[in-house]
């Protein structure tokens, strides 16, 4: 056997079975996405490298990003991500659209990584954004957004929580135990990865920036306080927020929670598996300058995003992921001999000008044809011979049960639903 050709390290290749999974997962996002009133949108796949470069953070472009020349010779780069597309967007029709804006999107992304379980070099990911509220009322809505998606898959807050901290409350806070300004960026780059680095590194890293003990000290007791968010006003009206929208039971205070890009300002969140298991299922936060920075107005916003590689395997872990995902309406119709094919693709035919998906069969033994749309998943099949043509009438066999319904022609429809 000659040595099949292989796939690009780190994508994948989306047989049926697992086409139909996305699907469904498209399902699930678009179901909480509309249950909002956000529209669905989508850019172009190749975007200029200029465009991250804005606001992304070095580490995105110079070493996650697919970059390369056109024939031009002008740097472009497969989009690693949406925001700063949106962004765009949004600042070239600024004066046409009406604000606030509610968008959601689904479609691949890539990012220069080692492949590995959770992580792979092309993916997929919804993203979700409000532009042109300020108010903590736009958090709470995405805060609720997620959440609802959560509840629609089947995972439970004692399963999966959201967790949230608001970058001004942590800028103040560091203030406070006497970080200056100049040292706030790094350390809080090395809160983001606190729980990804040995403890002894992680505080080696945190004195090479500058930091005291006393200030290393604080730091840590500051970290592990879950009651800091009483003293933001803000993070009161929050929280308030999630009780009257019924979804606090997803949502916990962590000031750990500071997501790793820069252009956010405000309040950021990830959702992560209450066992540890998995982290940053989904992550955002609120942004506030992001329009500007792409050349439009300053308009705030609020968005999260997630990929399908971690919440699949979380789905999967938790038993969420249906086993049959095949459309129960789909039906399968027979060949009873030769003579009837014609016979049995005008009955097909007939059916799917009636909105119904028909798989037709090819002429070959019955208990072939059963066999094959037993395998496919089908669960009816219908069957046409010479004396359901003399009588006009159909049968039906149930491929579960193997019962078998001979019903009239003309009422045919009204017992298929």
């Amino acid at each position: 056997m000659k040595n099949v050709i292989k796939s690009v390290k780190g994508t994948r290749d989306f047989y049926p079975d697992e086409m139909a999974k996305r699907q469904w997962l498209i399902g699930k996002l678009r179901q909480a996405s509309e249950a909002f009133g956000y529209q669905m949108y989508d850019g172009p796949c190749l975007e200029t490298i200029d465009l991250y470069a804005a606001k992304s953070g070095e580490e995105l472009v110079k070493e996650q990003a697919f970059v390369f020349n056109d024939r031009g010779g002008d740097p472009i780069t497969l989009r690693p991500e949406l925001t700063p597309t949106l962004t765009r967007m949004v600042a070239s029709r600024q004066n046409l659209l009406t604000f606030p804006l509610r968008w959601w999107s689904f479609g691949p992304f890539w990012r220069y990584e080692r492949p590995q379980k959770g992580r792979t070099r092309e993916f997929f990911q919804w993203n979700i954004d409000q532009i042109g509220s300020d108010s903590i009322q736009a958090d709470a809505e995405l805060l609720a957004v997620a959440a609802t998606f959560l509840k629609n898959v089947g995972l439970s807050p004692e399963q999966v929580k959201l967790y949230v901290n608001d970058r001004q409350l942590m800028d103040s806070q560091l203030s406070g135990i006497g970080i200056d300004s100049q040292q706030k960026r790094a350390v809080l780059h090395l809160i983001d990865r606190i729980d990804k680095l040995p403890t002894d590194v992680w505080d080696e890293k945190a004195l090479a920036e500058g930091l005291t003990s006393d200030n290393l000290k604080a730091l840590r007791e500051l970290l592990e306080n879950r009651e800091l968010w009483r003293e933001s006003a803000q993070m009161v009206e929050l929280f308030g927020m999630l009780e009257v929208l019924g979804v606090a039971d997803y949502i916990a205070y962590e000031p750990k929670i500071i997501r790793g890009l820069d252009y956010y300002t405000g309040t950021v969140f990830e959702a992560h598996t209450t066992n540890g298991a998995f982290r940053a299922i989904l992550g955002g936060g609120h942004y506030a300058n992001l329009v500007s920075d792409v050349g439009g107005s300053p308009l705030p916003g609020v968005g999260f995003a997630m990929g399908d590689v971690v919440i699949m395997l979380v789905l999967e872990e938790f038993g969420l992921i249906p086993a049959d995902l095949v459309d129960p309406n789909t039906l399968f119709v027979t060949v009873f001999n030769e003579e009837m094919l014609a016979e049995s693709i005008r009955l097909a035919s007939q059916l799917r000008e009636a909105g119904f998906k028909v798989i037709q069969a090819e002429p070959e033994k019955l208990a072939k044809q059963f066999k094959y749309a037993d395998r496919l998943g089908l669960s009816r099949a219908l069957v046409l011979g010479p004396e359901e043509i003399d009588t006009n009438t159909v049968v039906i066999k149930d491929l579960h049960t193997y019962e078998q319904t001979k019903v009239d022609r003309a009422r045919l429809l009204d017992h298929l639903g």
